[in-house]
């Protein structure tokens, strides 16, 4: 490179300096254009991924007839929901009540969205309580959250005084407070039930268990998650003390809470807790989505 007081630089004159300061100007805008086209292009997949690109944002639904398949569902990210016991009442074939190996799931009618009645064989009574609809929402934590179709959900709970139908005293001669329902297209089963009461030892909950079809609802050995829904406090306090049936749940839910119930207290109790909107006065409705790894 000549500096610009070098003799050389200076033979060739003005003009020819401008001329030549021109065109690397020049080259130096062209080089830049083509530097920032490149970053751009080495950019673009990045940006992709970043969207979700083959990934949460892909579009489109599967469904399989009869048996169990996924939907797509909004961009996101879920968790697998922790497994639970099944507690002493599942009423699922796998333990016995007073008179013996007991399955709920085995009864004709257990298919129903309305869980109040008792059904079948067995008495005609129906459960009392502040009217609460439940809505499960399956999703496949594995695929992006999509919407799981076609699986069989079984939830049972106990009555507003704390007993469970078919096991405790008084309502052993009842099946009300269970029931089994598909998930539809958009991976949702939904129940129409009574709001739980609370007992020794237990924050206010739910149980279910997911089979992979109906025609795999048979037993509870069958089925591919066993968990729990938690019901949130805000609801609770609304309910007891202030609905009737539910006098033994005020002493209850004031010695229990999430951190010391045996089955809420670890880290995860978040993902059980279910969102609750409503009042005693029009009824309660629940929702909480359900990952599993199909």
């Amino acid at each position: 490179m000549h500096h610009l007081d070098s003799p050389d630089h200076l033979d060739h004159g003005l003009a020819h300096d401008l001329a030549t300061l021109a065109r690397r100007q020049a080259s130096r805008r062209a080089a830049l254009r083509w530097l920032g086209a490149g970053a751009a292009a080495a950019s673009a997949p990045l940006a992709l991924v970043a969207c979700g690109g083959g990934g949460e944002a892909d579009a489109g639904s599967s469904t399989s007839g009869s048996s169990s398949g996924s939907t797509s569902a909004s961009t996101g990210s879920c968790s697998v929901i922790p497994s639970e016991t099944a507690g002493p009442y599942p009423g699922d074939g796998t333990n016995s009540n007073s008179s013996g190996l007991v399955n709920a799931l085995a009864m004709t009618g257990i298919v129903r969205s309305d869980i109040r009645s008792s059904f079948g064989d067995y008495g005609s009574g129906t459960a009392d309580g502040v009217p609460l609809t439940v809505t499960l929402k399956l999703v496949n934590t594995g695929s992006s959250c999509t919407s799981l179709a076609g699986y069989a959900i079984y939830l049972w709970h106990c009555t507003a005084d704390g007993g469970y139908s078919l096991y405790s005293s008084g309502v052993t001669d009842e099946n009300f407070l269970r029931g089994v329902q598909v998930t539809d297209a958009n991976g949702e089963a939904t129940f129409t039930t009574v709001f739980p009461g609370c007992y020794s030892g237990r924050w206010p909950h739910m149980h279910f268990e997911i089979f992979p079809s109906l025609a795999s609802a048979t037993s509870g050995s069958n089925d591919v998650k066993t968990s729990q829904l938690a019901l949130p406090a805000a609801a609770c306090n609304q309910v007891y003390g202030v609905a009737s049936g539910y006098a033994a749940s005020v002493s209850n839910f004031a010695a229990i809470s999430l951190a010391s119930d045996n089955v809420f207290s670890d880290d995860s109790a978040a993902l059980q807790v279910a969102t609750v909107t409503g009042s005693v006065s029009a009824g309660f409705a629940a929702s909480l989505t359900v990952g599993i790894a199909a």
